[in-house]
């Protein structure tokens, strides 16, 4: 019997196609548009070719850029990930305080950007700030606005209280799917909380372990506006990341070219970097 094909789905599809490419695919070609011309305004263009690519990746700039970057989300991964393990394994599993705990984590994730962005700003001042304030009351001579080390604390800090959270509720749904066999299992064995948690919940939790690496990574890599409502940038270019950079180069430079070949060497560095990170895990996940 031959199989017939019902092709009134693809009526439902029409609709997303067209909002992607609306949304993205679009966007993506007018980047690519101006990556390779060059303007002097009355919208006039000339064929640029890669002189514009070539240009900032000789740029002293952006590779200062791509270093803060990548010291960023490699910090960021360091903190928010063990952390966010910790915390999941701590929560409790049955009764009241499974609600509680978690309206509590996902409060955080509410927030929009701009608005934590704002939120730090205030709570950093040593004028006003209950943050900067209480520092120096107690003999810190803190100033985010001037210490290029004390804005690196401090938007570390921001953003491992705005994103922990999301690495813990996708952990805490990977503890709460294993079947308490195991734990029967284990404890029958008489294994330790450490064996528990390595042959147990860690392989358990690897899948939704990957995803949250990848999210924050991706995040963390691309983080714009909590650091540029925070600091601008500054002090100096102590917290100036690629994004802000380009934002800088396109809108306060108007430098539409060099900006959209920034733009598309940094999606690429994105998605190298991640697929990078899901090789690794996965490959690991499968000798596991």
């Amino acid at each position: 019997m031959e199989k017939t094909w019902n092709n009134k789905a693809w009526f439902m599809v029409i609709p997303v196609l067209v909002l992607v490419a609306f949304s993205a695919v679009i966007p993506l070609m007018t980047v690519v548009n101006y990556s390779v011309q060059d303007t002097f305004g009355n919208n006039q263009f000339f064929w640029a070719g890669t002189d514009w690519f070539a240009d900032i990746l000789s740029s002293d700039r952006f590779w200062d850029a791509l270093g803060r970057n990548l010291i960023f989300s490699m910090i960021i991964l360091a903190i928010q990930v063990p952390l966010g393990i910790f915390i999941a394994l701590n929560m409790p599993k049955k009764g009241l305080g499974v609600p509680v705990c978690l309206v509590l984590m996902a409060l955080p994730l509410l927030i929009p950007w701009n608005v934590v962005g704002t939120i730090w700003q205030v709570f950093g001042r040593v004028d006003i700030g209950l943050l900067g304030y209480s520092l120096n009351a107690m003999g810190f001579d803190y100033n985010y606005t001037q210490n290029p080390i004390h804005a690196w604390v401090t938007i570390i800090v921001m953003d491992v209280w705005h994103w922990t959270s999301l690495v813990v509720l996708l952990c805490y749904a990977g503890l709460v799917s294993i079947p308490d066999a195991y734990y029967q299992a284990a404890k029958i064995d008489g294994a330790s909380r450490w064996s528990v948690f390595r042959f147990i919940q860690l392989p358990k939790m690897k899948r939704v372990l990957l995803i949250a690496v990848l999210l924050r990574f991706m995040d963390s890599f691309m983080i714009y506006t909590e650091p540029f409502v925070l600091t601008g940038g500054g002090p100096g270019n102590s917290t100036t990341f690629l994004s802000i950079d380009l934002v800088k180069m396109a809108v306060g430079q108007f430098d539409l070219g060099p900006a959209a070949a920034m733009s598309i060497i940094y999606f690429l560095i994105i998605l190298a970097l991640s697929w990078v990170f899901y090789t690794v895990m996965t490959n690991s996940d499968a000798k596991d």
